[in-house]
């Protein structure tokens, strides 16, 4: 009974004892009666305690950006991402070229290749489990353009917020607020999209469907047999070639006057899993908005028919239910946008996303400079004309980062047993995942 008393004990001690004192414990002082080992936990030091800081996305696939716009670079880590898959610089490098700068007119001119490294987790060609490490130089800084915004704060950008957040912030290019934060986010999205296709078949494709008043009518776009080479077939990656070009004369209006207009994207998903997300406070579509509003410029979201659906009746609404030749429980129409009660149904996910007009623009605006004077400021630099062409492979990114992570947590919880095959699928993993790799 001493035994187990002086083991609890000493136990004990290693959670309140500096690893010297327990280090200078001789094994004649263990049994001495006079010693005395205090057993109670003492509250970490108030130096140990870690702060969110906001820069950290998912729970089982769980992604971390770094860098700022004009420092020595940006990227990310991936923690969580499976052991033995196969990923290469090439399979992030054709997401990372369409989001970047300077591809042209209507984009920003700063002149960027975004070339990627990867510097851990990845050895002969194969994910080892452990954390992925991807980074990106900068390449084509130009601090000096940002020297009035060191002054005086751009109208509906961070630069006052941050400032009031906290008392300091990073002038040149915006610091975190820059859209180059997002490179971290496009590169770790293109590992959740490829698992994602190999795993369960997933496919996520983005497109612009408005640049300022210019709306491309939904029935034009087919989300069944939409493709990559139609969304990338112009430059503002409308898969329309009609309404394209009168979206690209919208932006060409603005951008020579200094001025800039908002827009849309729309995201599809296709063969996503049925099961996806959770109920109450981690539905699917509640993880989506999330991911989708930490964008930059970000203003709105919607999913099936949205807004559109407050205006319909009950019955008008509902997606009726029926079994396809298959013997799936099918759905007739999809104005839930793939999901019901917060969990994906196997039907097409379709959501929009609204992007504000940039807010740095080369004409005067009415501001105050950071000691309170009232002033005006023309604002130098480089920057889109309008955001939603670069957007595209942002939104599909982060799409792809819910949906890996809730893949994951699918897989955890719900398949850890035998399924019920009355209603539940499989994910559809080894047989596609092998013919990925095979």
């Amino acid at each position: 009974m001493a035994s187990t008393l002086l083991t609890k004990a000493f136990v004990g001690a290693s959670s309140s004892c500096e690893p010297s004192r327990l280090a200078s414990l001789r094994h004649s002082d263990l049994g001495s009666a006079n010693l005395r080992i205090s057993t109670h936990r003492r509250s970490p030091p108030k130096k140990l305690e870690i702060h969110a800081a906001g820069s950290t996305y998912g729970n089982y696939f769980r992604v971390t950006t770094y860098g700022e716009s004009h420092g020595g670079g940006v990227g990310c880590i991936i923690d969580g991402c499976p052991p033995r898959f196969p990923i290469s610089e090439a399979d992030l490098q054709a997401d990372l070229d369409r989001r970047r700068p300077g591809q042209s007119r209507i984009t920003t001119p700063r002149k960027e290749t975004d070339t990627c490294t990867i510097f851990s987790g990845v050895a002969d060609g194969y994910t080892t489990g452990s954390p992925i490490m991807i980074n990106v130089p900068n390449t084509d800084q130009r601090g000096k353009d940002y020297s009035e915004m060191s002054k005086a704060y751009r109208p509906s950008h961070a630069d006052a917020t941050y400032d009031f957040k906290y008392g300091v912030r990073s002038v040149e290019g915006g610091g975190r607020s820059s859209a180059r934060e997002t490179i971290g986010r496009v590169a770790s999205g293109a590992v959740a999209k490829k698992i994602l296709k190999a795993y369960s078949g997933t496919e996520i494709l983005a497109y612009v469907s408005q640049a300022h008043t210019v709306v491309l009518p939904e029935d034009l776009v087919d989300h069944n047999t939409l493709t990559l080479e139609q969304v990338e077939s112009n430059i503002v990656r409308c898969p329309d070639p009609e309404y394209a070009e009168k979206m690209i004369a919208a932006i060409d209006a603005v951008r020579v006057r200094g001025d800039s207009v908002g827009g849309v994207v729309t995201c599809i998903v296709r063969n996503a899993p049925r099961g996806l997300g959770s109920p109450v406070f981690d539905k699917l579509e509640a993880e989506l908005a999330k991911a989708a509003m930490s964008l930059p410029a970000t203003k709105g979201f919607e999913i099936g028919s949205g807004f559109a659906g407050t205006l319909l009746t009950g019955s008008e609404h509902n997606d009726a239910f029926y079994t396809d030749e298959n013997g799936r429980i099918r759905t007739r129409t999809n104005r839930s946008g793939g999901i019901q009660g917060g969990i994906s149904n196997g039907e097409i996910i379709y959501m929009r996303i609204a992007f504000k007009p940039t807010s740095t623009i080369g004409r005067k605006q009415n501001t105050v400079t950071r000691d309170k004077n009232e002033t005006e400021l023309i604002a130098r630099g480089r920057h889109d004309p309008c955001v939603v062409p670069r957007a595209v492979p942002m939104v599909e990114a982060m799409v792809a980062l819910v949906l890996v992570d809730q893949l994951m947590a699918q897989y955890a919880q719900c398949e850890l047993f035998p399924i019920n095959p009355d209603f539940q699928e499989p994910l559809k993993g080894p047989e596609l995942y092998s013919a990925a790799l095979f």
